[in-house]
């Protein structure tokens, strides 16, 4: 009976282990560029890449980092840029389906905290019309960029498309319109 035992917990480790080896793997994707700034295309060529950044933590953070390029800007508790699109209004994301999958809307479950510099008082959520609750930051909804692979990444910032520009968010509740000169690739900060 022991013997089984260890066998059975022997086989289920195993295939534990190939199950998250496989999970792992990136597949030797592309990863895009953010110079094209065709990104409705992009987001055809990697859907099933890409997965909408949905904070699991049990109070998310809005915090403040400084951008080599572009100064204070919003990230979230993992140091991934925030930003805020153009043709959104007040509380109400115009951003869906190909959109939503290039650039991840930041959805909570919890109510988001605001991390050092951030004021609290522009801290709030919207629900989606999928029925998500979204971070906004002075009544802006905040999305991250599917080419931002790294933090303080800023390859969206003042990308035209899906009918309006994408700018980085700053603490004061104004987006930030400079250039980043951070296209290609490596941490702004």
């Amino acid at each position: 009976m022991r013997r089984h035992t260890r066998t059975v917990t022997a086989l289920a480790s195993a295939l534990l282990l190939a199950t998250a080896a496989a999970g792992c793997s990136d597949g030797g994707g592309d990863n895009g560029s953010a110079a094209d700034t065709d990104t409705g295309s992009q987001a055809d060529r990697r859907e099933a890449e890409v997965v909408p950044a949905v904070s699991s933590s049990a109070a998310p953070n809005v915090d403040v980092k400084n951008n080599n390029s572009l100064g204070k800007i919003l990230v979230d508790n993992k140091g991934m840029t925030l930003y805020e699109f153009d043709k959104d209004t007040k509380n109400k994301s115009m951003c869906n389906g190909a959109c939503a999958q290039q650039w991840p809307p930041f959805t909570v479950k919890t109510t988001p905290a605001a991390g050092s510099g951030v004021k609290g008082n522009l801290l709030k959520t919207t629900k989606r019309d999928d029925g998500s609750m979204q971070v906004t930051y002075n009544g802006r909804p905040l999305y991250h960029f599917a080419d931002d692979t790294k933090a303080g990444q800023t390859n969206g910032q003042g990308l035209n498309a899906f009918g309006a520009k994408w700018y980085v968010m700053g603490p004061d509740g104004k987006k930030i319109t400079k250039n980043s000169g951070n296209s290609s690739g490596g941490g702004g900060y």
